[in-house]
């Protein structure tokens, strides 16, 4: 099964869009198609984002929907411990995601963060621990495939 580290990004648009693509990514894990790495800094990301007033108020987010997400996703993830001390992104939050895939050996990464998907330094850095990038898209079409 495919071991995949989702992005913040994708869980709070799953959030605020459950029926785009990446509130398809919600239903996969729901449904237990790939094995979910996360870390504690991750899941902390995904509650202070998905907390902020801007979206909040924009989205009609309340604390329940958040807790909703978070308690699934506990529920269906590994949660690897992380140390906090990787450095290979020019953003600090993205080296925890980073570090949560290379210490939960996960076969890909799934962002639509730019940072992730298009710096040289760390694609390949994440292609030598043999960890792939995919936007949701190929993300959802890899595991129709497996």
């Amino acid at each position: 099964m495919l071991r995949a580290v989702v992005d913040t990004n994708i869980w709070i648009s799953a959030l605020l869009f459950p029926s785009g693509m990446p509130g398809k990514v919600l239903l996969a894990l729901a449904e237990r198609a790939f094995t979910l790495v996360i870390s504690e800094p991750l899941l902390a990301e995904i509650e202070d984002v998905g907390q902020r007033p801007r979206i909040t108020r924009k989205y009609g987010i309340v604390q329940k929907d958040i807790d909703r997400l978070i308690g699934l996703l506990r529920e269906r993830a590994e949660v690897i411990p992380i140390t906090g001390e990787l450095r290979v992104c020019r953003d600090a939050d993205d080296d925890m995601v980073i570090e949560t895939a290379l210490l939960g050996l996960a076969d890909v990464l799934v962002t639509r963060d730019d940072d992730l998907k298009e710096a040289s330094e760390v694609m390949i850095y994440l292609e030598s621990a043999g960890i792939s990038v995919l936007s949701v898209r190929r993300f959802l079409e890899a595991l129709e495939l497996s």
